[in-house]
């Protein structure tokens, strides 16, 4: 088990007192630009350039830059993107450093969240209720069919953050998409994420973040039973990048 760094007592009194204020007054800020746009933006293009906005808003609050590795693997069209889950800020770390509009395939608890969750519906991400059979059934088919619109689907194969800094077992549900919308896996290892804002905390540590972009895993001729095999191919890919970039940030 890897555990997160301390803050020191002057720090947590910082965040408390000046960066979480800052952190709710940009989302709610950016969102209420966001539910505007959403009046007019059929595309979901402005409300994801403010969301880009506001990822960049929070990094700068938490005062860790953030550096992405391997933007030259990135191919146009449609792709599952599917990265580790390590805090609250793994998001905004995404929807800062993908240069393209995508939609996130997210817990439909977030849908409930002022300002958040109004805007992942008006920009039509997708939800997932893991809990219920019928409602995870009818998300992943929500799913296939955003990724054969042409947008490209970005989900975290953990399905929660982990608690230990480590890379958790993957649910195959983003490999089973991929597979049914004839679309690569892209991995995406976060790095650093667990260190600024780990699960269960409420302060911030501030540090460099990395953003590492693995090759795409085609899925050409591939079928659903071979979702299982390609997941474990994908954690394969992510843990091998996470263990790789992380060293040196040690």
């Amino acid at each position: 088990m890897t555990s997160p760094p301390q803050a020191s007592l002057a720090f947590r009194l910082i965040t408390y007192v000046l960066l979480a204020p800052l952190v709710a007054f940009s989302t709610a800020f950016f969102g209420c630009i966001s539910l505007l746009c959403g009046l007019w933006d059929k595309s979901g293009r402005q409300q994801h350039f403010i969301a880009h906005l506001w990822a960049r808003s929070l990094l700068r609050i938490a005062l860790s830059p953030v550096t992405a590795v391997g933007l030259e693997r990135l191919k146009p069209g449609p792709a599952v993107y599917a990265s580790n889950h390590l805090s609250y800020y793994d998001t905004p770390v995404l929807f800062a450093t993908l240069p393209f509009q995508f939609r996130i395939l997210a817990k439909q608890g977030l849908w409930k969240v002022p300002f958040i969750g109004w805007y992942l519906n008006r920009s039509g991400q997708v939800p997932v209720d893991s809990k219920d059979n019928r409602s995870m059934i009818a998300s992943l088919g929500r799913g296939v069919a955003t990724l054969k619109s042409g947008t490209p689907l970005v989900l975290f194969p953990e399905g929660g953050r982990a608690a230990t800094g480590q890379i958790q077992d993957f649910l195959s549900g983003g490999s089973f998409m991929a597979i049914k919308a004839g679309v690569p896996v892209v991995p995406i290892a976060l790095i650093g994420t667990y260190e600024l804002l780990p699960i269960h905390t409420y302060h911030l540590t501030p540090r460099p973040l990395l953003a590492v972009i693995g090759d795409p895993i085609p899925t050409t001729g591939l079928t659903t039973r071979d979702a299982a095999a390609l997941t474990a191919r994908v954690r394969e890919a992510i843990a091998t990048m996470y263990d790789q970039y992380r060293r040196p940030l040690k």
